[in-house]
């Protein structure tokens, strides 16, 4: 297996891919780079280099008991992109994902980064504060940390089903989608799921999205359950200096799954444009 070594000794592993344009993929929370199957085979046969890694805690990567902020997750990936030598990359995130890609950009990106996407992320900030007052409620946080501390195989499974809009009224469900997303989730530590939450929830992403530079596309599902659009996507693109929106009436938080078509296209127009 590929693997790094970071600065604090924790292993962060990851699939490279190709040759051409890099794209790095960064996935949401408790998952793993395995989550970007469709992406990654779709962007290959389009003749780029496509990368996924697994952050610290999740996956194939070290569980370690610290480091679990969206400081470490950023500075992981740095140490990943200066590893592989990556220059002109597109950096691609998912969820807590896209959380991760502003960070790194906004602090690292020293001319390796062309463009970014975030995609149903948690940008700027969910969780509700004095200074974010339509926020969701820290008892919704603390109930997912609870049941992720204590009921974490059947809590998992259970969040499939809004995680894919798999809960609506006529949605076609895939036993096999649910399992898989079970089986990532298992596969990471449960005490880098745990402080996770709050890296999601509660970090503030608003002076990143400010200071960016680069052009930045945000797609985001007009239905999407588990990171509300209104709430993130709709102000996202509001604070970035070179940003596009694409909503998706409809469309649920795991749509690159679901939609993989529609979201593909979409990224390749922009990663083209």
């Amino acid at each position: 297996m590929s693997k790094i070594t970071v600065s604090d000794g924790t292993e962060i592993y990851y699939k490279d891919w190709g040759t051409g344009q890099p794209i790095v993929f960064h996935h949401g929370w408790p998952l793993s780079g395995d989550d970007w199957d469709g992406q990654m085979m779709f962007f290959l046969n389009q003749g780029f280099r496509v990368i996924a890694h697994d952050r610290r805690g999740h996956g194939r990567s070290s569980q370690t008991a610290d480091g679990h902020d969206m400081d470490t997750y950023a500075a992981d990936v740095a140490e990943l992109t200066k590893a592989l030598d990556l220059k002109d990359a597109i950096h691609v995130g998912h969820s807590t994902g896209g959380g991760e890609v502003i960070r790194y950009v906004a602090k690292y990106d020293q001319g390796r980064v062309a463009k970014a996407v975030l995609v149903s992320a948690v940008t700027p900030i969910m969780a509700q504060t004095e200074t974010n007052p339509d926020g969701i409620p820290m008892s919704v946080f603390d109930e997912i940390r609870e049941n992720t501390a204590t009921n974490r195989p059947q809590y998992f499974q259970d969040f499939t089903l809004p995680f894919y809009g798999y809960n609506r009224e006529g949605a076609k469900v895939s036993q096999g989608v649910r399992d898989n997303w079970w089986r990532q989730g298992m596969m990471g530590g449960i005490k880098a799921h745990h402080d996770c939450i709050k890296a999601f929830s509660q970090t503030d992403f608003t002076e990143d999205l400010k200071s960016v530079d680069v052009p930045v596309l945000v797609l985001h599902g007009e239905d999407d359950q588990i990171v509300p659009f209104p709430l993130t996507g709709a102000r996202a693109v509001k604070l970035l200096k070179n940003g596009k929106l694409i909503s998706y009436p409809g469309f649920p938080h795991g749509m690159p799954t679901t939609e993989a078509a529609t979201i593909n296209a979409d990224l390749l127009a922009f990663f083209k444009s």
